[in-house]
Protein backbone atom coordinates (compact mmCIF):
# COMPACT_ATOMS: atom_id res chain seq x y z
CA UNK A 1 0.00 0.00 0.00
CA UNK A 2 1.53 3.36 -1.07
CA UNK A 3 1.22 5.60 1.66
CA UNK A 4 2.21 9.19 0.82
CA UNK A 5 4.11 11.62 3.06
CA UNK A 6 0.90 13.73 3.40
CA UNK A 7 -0.98 10.93 4.66
CA UNK A 8 1.81 10.23 7.35
CA UNK A 9 1.85 13.37 8.47
CA UNK A 10 -2.05 13.40 9.33
CA UNK A 11 -2.23 10.28 10.98
CA UNK A 12 0.29 10.98 13.09
CA UNK A 13 -1.31 14.65 13.83
CA UNK A 14 -4.95 12.47 14.24
CA UNK A 15 -3.28 10.26 16.97
CA UNK A 16 -1.92 13.48 18.63
CA UNK A 17 -5.01 15.00 18.95
CA UNK A 18 -6.61 11.82 20.20
CA UNK A 19 -3.98 11.57 22.94
CA UNK A 20 -4.76 15.00 23.62
CA UNK A 21 -8.35 14.76 24.10
CA UNK A 22 -7.35 11.79 26.15
CA UNK A 23 -4.90 13.73 27.87
CA UNK A 24 -7.29 16.53 28.68
CA UNK A 25 -10.30 14.48 29.81
CA UNK A 26 -8.16 12.46 32.49
CA UNK A 27 -5.99 15.77 33.46
CA UNK A 28 -7.65 15.66 36.93
CA UNK A 29 -6.52 12.63 39.42
CA UNK A 30 -9.36 10.90 40.01
CA UNK A 31 -9.96 6.64 40.63
CA UNK A 32 -11.45 5.30 37.42
CA UNK A 33 -14.85 3.92 37.71
CA UNK A 34 -15.70 0.60 35.29
CA UNK A 35 -18.22 2.36 33.76
CA UNK A 36 -15.44 5.35 32.59
CA UNK A 37 -13.31 2.64 31.51
CA UNK A 38 -15.94 0.64 29.35
CA UNK A 39 -17.15 3.56 27.61
CA UNK A 40 -13.30 4.48 26.58
CA UNK A 41 -12.41 0.61 26.00
CA UNK A 42 -15.27 1.04 23.63
CA UNK A 43 -14.20 4.18 21.73
CA UNK A 44 -10.63 3.11 21.66
CA UNK A 45 -11.88 -0.05 19.69
CA UNK A 46 -14.45 1.71 17.82
CA UNK A 47 -11.65 4.14 16.73
CA UNK A 48 -9.72 1.56 15.18
CA UNK A 49 -12.68 0.11 13.53
CA UNK A 50 -13.40 3.12 11.93
CA UNK A 51 -9.81 3.35 10.98
CA UNK A 52 -9.66 -0.30 9.09
CA UNK A 53 -12.84 0.68 7.75
CA UNK A 54 -10.99 3.62 6.08
CA UNK A 55 -8.26 1.74 4.96
CA UNK A 56 -11.05 -0.94 3.44
CA UNK A 57 -12.34 2.04 1.22
CA UNK A 58 -9.56 3.62 0.01
CA UNK A 59 -6.34 0.73 -0.26
CA UNK A 60 -8.54 -2.33 -0.43
CA UNK A 61 -9.33 -5.43 1.40
CA UNK A 62 -5.78 -6.48 1.86
CA UNK A 63 -4.30 -3.50 3.47
CA UNK A 64 -7.40 -3.72 5.93
CA UNK A 65 -7.49 -7.31 6.31
CA UNK A 66 -3.67 -6.58 7.56
CA UNK A 67 -4.46 -3.82 9.90
CA UNK A 68 -7.82 -6.34 11.35
CA UNK A 69 -5.08 -9.44 11.87
CA UNK A 70 -2.29 -6.56 12.91
CA UNK A 71 -4.52 -4.53 15.92
CA UNK A 72 -5.90 -8.26 17.37
CA UNK A 73 -2.40 -9.39 17.81
CA UNK A 74 -1.38 -6.25 19.12
CA UNK A 75 -4.12 -5.98 21.19
CA UNK A 76 -4.00 -9.78 22.92
CA UNK A 77 -0.19 -9.51 23.88
CA UNK A 78 -0.89 -6.28 24.99
CA UNK A 79 -3.72 -7.77 27.15
CA UNK A 80 -0.34 -10.08 28.63
CA UNK A 81 1.40 -6.86 29.38
CA UNK A 82 -1.47 -5.59 32.08
CA UNK A 83 0.01 -8.50 34.17
CA UNK A 84 3.11 -6.98 34.05
CA UNK A 85 1.97 -3.85 34.52
CA UNK A 86 -0.44 -4.58 38.02
CA UNK A 87 2.98 -5.74 39.55
CA UNK A 88 4.42 -2.41 38.65
CA UNK A 89 1.73 -0.45 40.05
CA UNK A 90 1.91 -3.15 43.31
CA UNK A 91 5.73 -3.10 43.67
CA UNK A 92 5.54 0.76 43.80
CA UNK A 93 2.71 1.33 45.69
CA UNK A 94 1.27 3.93 43.49
CA UNK A 95 -1.98 5.40 44.65
CA UNK A 96 -5.02 4.85 42.62
CA UNK A 97 -5.83 8.67 42.05
CA UNK A 98 -2.59 8.58 40.08
CA UNK A 99 -2.47 5.34 38.16
CA UNK A 100 -4.60 6.32 35.20
CA UNK A 101 -1.47 9.33 34.77
CA UNK A 102 1.54 6.55 35.45
CA UNK A 103 -0.40 4.69 32.33
CA UNK A 104 -1.09 7.27 30.39
CA UNK A 105 2.60 8.85 30.61
CA UNK A 106 4.01 5.27 30.29
CA UNK A 107 2.45 3.98 27.17
CA UNK A 108 3.34 6.82 25.55
CA UNK A 109 6.77 6.09 25.97
CA UNK A 110 6.16 2.82 24.94
CA UNK A 111 4.49 3.99 21.91
CA UNK A 112 7.49 6.31 20.84
CA UNK A 113 9.96 3.42 21.37
CA UNK A 114 8.00 0.98 19.56
CA UNK A 115 7.92 3.46 16.28
CA UNK A 116 11.46 3.49 16.72
CA UNK A 117 11.83 -0.33 16.68
CA UNK A 118 9.22 -0.41 13.61
CA UNK A 119 11.31 2.32 11.61
CA UNK A 120 14.16 -0.23 12.30
CA UNK A 121 12.36 -3.39 11.24
CA UNK A 122 11.44 -2.16 8.08
CA UNK A 123 14.22 -0.89 7.26
CA UNK A 124 15.60 -4.45 7.34
CA UNK A 125 13.18 -6.20 6.22
CA UNK A 126 13.51 -4.25 3.17
CA UNK A 127 16.89 -4.91 2.46
CA UNK A 128 17.46 -7.99 4.00
CA UNK A 129 14.75 -10.53 3.08
CA UNK A 130 16.63 -13.23 4.93
CA UNK A 131 15.40 -11.62 8.25
CA UNK A 132 12.52 -13.45 7.95
CA UNK A 133 14.27 -16.61 8.93
CA UNK A 134 14.96 -15.18 12.17
CA UNK A 135 11.98 -13.46 13.09
CA UNK A 136 9.99 -16.84 12.78
CA UNK A 137 12.60 -18.64 14.74
CA UNK A 138 12.38 -16.61 17.52
CA UNK A 139 8.84 -16.45 17.61
CA UNK A 140 8.45 -19.77 17.57
CA UNK A 141 11.09 -20.08 20.28
CA UNK A 142 9.46 -17.48 22.08
CA UNK A 143 6.08 -19.55 21.47
CA UNK A 144 8.27 -22.22 23.67
CA UNK A 145 9.64 -19.90 26.01
CA UNK A 146 6.22 -18.35 26.96
CA UNK A 147 4.60 -22.06 27.28
CA UNK A 148 7.51 -22.96 29.73
CA UNK A 149 7.42 -19.51 32.02
CA UNK A 150 3.08 -20.17 32.21
CA UNK A 151 3.63 -23.39 33.52
CA UNK A 152 6.22 -22.15 35.80
CA UNK A 153 4.22 -19.29 37.09
CA UNK A 154 1.10 -21.90 37.84
CA UNK A 155 3.53 -22.82 41.16
CA UNK A 156 4.58 -19.52 42.25
CA UNK A 157 3.55 -15.90 42.31
CA UNK A 158 5.87 -13.54 39.86
CA UNK A 159 7.72 -10.45 40.81
CA UNK A 160 8.50 -7.62 38.98
CA UNK A 161 12.66 -7.05 38.89
CA UNK A 162 13.71 -3.78 37.55
CA UNK A 163 15.75 -3.15 34.46
CA UNK A 164 19.04 -2.15 34.32
CA UNK A 165 18.55 1.07 32.74
CA UNK A 166 16.28 1.62 35.68
CA UNK A 167 18.16 0.76 38.34
CA UNK A 168 21.01 3.28 36.43
CA UNK A 169 18.65 5.96 36.50
CA UNK A 170 17.94 5.46 40.41
CA UNK A 171 21.49 5.64 41.01
CA UNK A 172 22.28 8.40 38.58
CA UNK A 173 19.43 10.89 39.79
CA UNK A 174 18.34 9.40 43.49
CA UNK A 175 14.59 8.92 44.31
CA UNK A 176 12.46 10.43 46.74
CA UNK A 177 10.99 8.62 49.55
CA UNK A 178 7.36 9.00 48.88
CA UNK A 179 4.87 11.00 46.29
CA UNK A 180 4.63 14.15 45.55
CA UNK A 181 1.42 14.41 43.66
CA UNK A 182 1.67 14.11 39.88
CA UNK A 183 5.74 16.05 40.35
CA UNK A 184 7.91 14.13 38.22
CA UNK A 185 11.14 16.32 40.20
CA UNK A 186 11.31 17.81 43.18
CA UNK A 187 14.16 19.13 44.88
CA UNK A 188 15.65 18.02 48.27
CA UNK A 189 18.96 19.03 50.13
CA UNK A 190 19.67 21.38 46.82
CA UNK A 191 19.56 18.30 44.59
CA UNK A 192 17.17 17.99 41.99
CA UNK A 193 15.82 14.39 41.72
CA UNK A 194 13.29 11.86 40.74
CA UNK A 195 9.65 10.98 42.41
CA UNK A 196 8.52 7.67 42.72
CA UNK A 197 5.93 8.94 40.04
CA UNK A 198 8.73 8.91 37.12
CA UNK A 199 10.17 5.88 38.15
CA UNK A 200 7.35 4.11 37.69
CA UNK A 201 5.93 5.58 33.92
CA UNK A 202 9.55 4.69 33.21
CA UNK A 203 9.16 1.24 34.82
CA UNK A 204 6.32 1.01 32.43
CA UNK A 205 7.63 2.38 29.19
CA UNK A 206 10.91 0.25 29.33
CA UNK A 207 9.13 -2.60 30.11
CA UNK A 208 7.01 -2.68 27.74
CA UNK A 209 9.85 -2.21 25.02
CA UNK A 210 10.71 -6.06 26.22
CA UNK A 211 7.30 -6.98 25.21
CA UNK A 212 7.87 -5.28 21.74
CA UNK A 213 10.85 -7.58 21.19
CA UNK A 214 8.38 -10.64 20.34
CA UNK A 215 4.89 -8.43 19.02
CA UNK A 216 6.69 -6.20 16.56
CA UNK A 217 8.24 -9.38 15.07
CA UNK A 218 4.71 -10.73 15.08
CA UNK A 219 3.19 -8.06 13.22
CA UNK A 220 5.68 -8.15 10.65
CA UNK A 221 4.83 -11.80 10.15
CA UNK A 222 1.01 -10.49 9.08
CA UNK A 223 1.77 -7.30 7.21
CA UNK A 224 5.35 -5.43 6.02
CA UNK A 225 3.80 -2.43 5.54
CA UNK A 226 5.44 0.39 8.35
CA UNK A 227 2.23 2.32 7.59
CA UNK A 228 0.01 -0.69 8.82
CA UNK A 229 2.83 -2.21 11.72
CA UNK A 230 2.70 1.22 13.20
CA UNK A 231 -1.02 2.18 13.38
CA UNK A 232 -2.31 -1.19 14.28
CA UNK A 233 0.47 -0.93 17.20
CA UNK A 234 -0.74 3.00 18.23
CA UNK A 235 -4.39 1.87 18.29
CA UNK A 236 -3.58 -1.26 20.67
CA UNK A 237 -1.59 0.73 22.70
CA UNK A 238 -3.78 4.07 23.20
CA UNK A 239 -6.75 1.65 24.29
CA UNK A 240 -4.68 -0.27 27.08
CA UNK A 241 -4.98 2.13 29.94
CA UNK A 242 -8.93 1.60 29.78
CA UNK A 243 -8.35 -1.16 29.41
CA UNK A 244 -6.24 -1.81 32.82
CA UNK A 245 -8.85 -0.50 34.76
CA UNK A 246 -11.83 -2.43 32.50
CA UNK A 247 -10.61 -5.58 33.41
CA UNK A 248 -9.10 -5.81 36.82
CA UNK A 249 -9.46 -8.56 38.48
CA UNK A 250 -10.72 -10.43 35.32
CA UNK A 251 -7.06 -10.82 34.51
CA UNK A 252 -6.22 -13.22 36.96
CA UNK A 253 -9.29 -15.53 35.37
CA UNK A 254 -7.15 -15.59 32.03
CA UNK A 255 -5.82 -18.35 33.21
CA UNK A 256 -4.83 -19.54 29.68
CA UNK A 257 -3.57 -16.66 27.99
CA UNK A 258 -0.14 -17.31 27.80
CA UNK A 259 -0.86 -20.94 26.33
CA UNK A 260 -2.97 -18.91 23.74
CA UNK A 261 -0.41 -16.21 23.09
CA UNK A 262 2.32 -19.05 22.07
CA UNK A 263 -0.39 -20.51 19.93
CA UNK A 264 -1.05 -17.44 17.83
CA UNK A 265 3.05 -16.72 18.16
CA UNK A 266 4.03 -20.26 17.11
CA UNK A 267 1.42 -20.13 14.37
CA UNK A 268 2.89 -16.22 12.64
CA UNK A 269 6.60 -17.81 12.87
CA UNK A 270 5.63 -20.56 10.90
CA UNK A 271 4.14 -18.12 9.13
CA UNK A 272 7.38 -16.28 8.61
CA UNK A 273 9.29 -18.91 8.14
CA UNK A 274 6.91 -20.54 4.84
CA UNK A 275 7.42 -16.52 3.73
CA UNK A 276 10.80 -16.45 3.65
CA UNK A 277 10.80 -19.93 1.93
CA UNK A 278 8.58 -18.69 -0.90
CA UNK A 279 10.73 -15.91 -1.15
CA UNK A 280 13.64 -18.22 -1.60
CA UNK A 281 12.02 -19.58 -4.68
CA UNK A 282 10.71 -22.80 -2.45
CA UNK A 283 7.41 -23.97 -3.64
CA UNK A 284 5.40 -23.89 -0.41
CA UNK A 285 2.04 -22.39 0.38
CA UNK A 286 1.77 -19.65 1.66
CA UNK A 287 -1.15 -18.39 4.84
CA UNK A 288 -3.29 -15.76 3.73
CA UNK A 289 -4.66 -12.73 6.06
CA UNK A 290 -8.23 -14.34 5.94
CA UNK A 291 -6.71 -17.51 7.40
CA UNK A 292 -4.57 -15.58 10.07
CA UNK A 293 -7.38 -13.53 11.14
CA UNK A 294 -9.41 -16.56 11.71
CA UNK A 295 -6.50 -18.64 13.39
CA UNK A 296 -5.86 -15.30 15.66
CA UNK A 297 -9.41 -14.83 16.67
CA UNK A 298 -10.31 -18.31 17.49
CA UNK A 299 -7.20 -19.18 19.83
CA UNK A 300 -8.22 -15.89 21.54
CA UNK A 301 -11.86 -17.28 22.03
CA UNK A 302 -11.43 -20.51 23.13
CA UNK A 303 -8.34 -19.49 24.88
CA UNK A 304 -11.30 -16.55 26.65
CA UNK A 305 -13.68 -19.77 27.23
CA UNK A 306 -11.39 -22.37 28.39
CA UNK A 307 -9.98 -19.96 31.21
CA UNK A 308 -13.36 -19.03 32.40
CA UNK A 309 -14.32 -22.56 32.86
CA UNK A 310 -10.93 -23.43 34.58
CA UNK A 311 -11.65 -20.32 37.31
CA UNK A 312 -14.78 -21.27 37.93
CA UNK A 313 -13.85 -24.50 38.21
CA UNK A 314 -10.68 -23.58 40.70
CA UNK A 315 -13.41 -20.94 42.41
CA UNK A 316 -15.61 -24.10 43.61
CA UNK A 317 -12.59 -26.33 44.28
CA UNK A 318 -11.70 -23.65 46.77
CA UNK A 319 -15.46 -22.94 47.84
CA UNK A 320 -15.43 -26.32 48.47
CA UNK A 321 -12.79 -26.37 50.65
CA UNK A 322 -13.67 -23.77 52.49
CA UNK A 323 -17.06 -25.32 53.38
CA UNK A 324 -15.10 -28.41 54.31
CA UNK A 325 -12.86 -26.66 56.93
CA UNK A 326 -15.33 -24.87 58.10
CA UNK A 327 -17.67 -28.01 59.33
CA UNK A 328 -14.22 -29.41 60.72
CA UNK A 329 -13.35 -26.56 62.62
CA UNK A 330 -17.29 -27.08 64.04
CA UNK A 331 -17.56 -30.53 64.74
CA UNK A 332 -14.39 -29.99 66.58
CA UNK A 333 -15.43 -26.86 68.58
CA UNK A 334 -18.85 -29.29 69.19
Amino acid sequence: MEVSMTLWVLTVMGLVALIGIDFLIGRKPHEVSIKEAGVWTVVWIVLAGLFGLGLFLFGGGQPAGEFFAGYITEKSLSVDNLFIFVLIMTKFAVPVLYQQRVLLIGVLIALVLRAVFIAAGAAIVTNFSWVFYLFGAFLIWTAWKLVQEARADDEGEEEFEENRLLKAAERRFGVADRYHGTKLWIRQNGKRIMTPMLVVMLAIGTTDVLFALDSIPAIFGLTQDPYIVFTANAFALMGLRQLYFLLGGLLKKLVHLSYGLSVILGFIGVKLVLHALHESGVPVPEISIPVSLGVICAVLVVTTVTSLMASRKQAAVAAGADSESAEKKESVDV
